[in-house]
């Protein structure tokens, strides 16, 4: 089911170690070409990604409403991650404790936080993607096996 909504303004990048997060690790090289990828995600690639992703998300309208009032989309991080000659990401996400600290009153189940998670984890994702296909011509002298996980 397409989500029907506009297309938000793209993320700004903010200069942080992308192995300070939990769920990436990057080796080698610490240019991470945050401006370049910046300007790409204005030029484009952030609005062209996010169509691809909404044709085929499964968050609601709801869901995303939430994604907006929480600005969870301007917490994205992308960078390059040169060893691996791929664009890495930090999707944000609500926390485990969403119910204690009360932070959104349209979040009432674990299946929204679900939802939002997985939402915001695949576009992160398709970001990469279409940056890496359609943007990125980057070349890197480290040959990355075909066994990496995805970010």
């Amino acid at each position: 089911m397409a989500l029907d909504v506009a297309v938000p303004d793209p993320p700004e990048l903010e200069a942080m170690d992308p192995n300070e997060y939990e769920d990436a690790e990057v080796v080698g090289d610490t240019d991470y070409r945050r401006e370049e990828i910046e300007s790409f995600l204005r030029e484009g690639a952030w609005e062209e990604a996010f169509a691809e992703w909404a044709a085929d998300t499964g968050m609601t309208e709801e869901d995303f409403a939430v994604v907006r009032d929480l600005d969870l989309l301007g917490r994205f991080d992308f960078f390059w991650d040169s060893h691996a000659d791929r664009v890495g990401y930090h999707a944000p996400g609500l926390p485990e404790d969403w119910k204690e600290r009360e932070i959104h009153p349209d979040i009432d189940s674990w299946g929204t936080v679900s939802a939002i998670n997985a939402g915001l984890t695949e576009l992160g994702q398709v970001v990469c993607d279409v940056l890496k296909a359609d943007y990125i011509d980057w070349e890197t002298d480290y040959e990355a096996p075909d066994d990496l996980p995805d970010f």
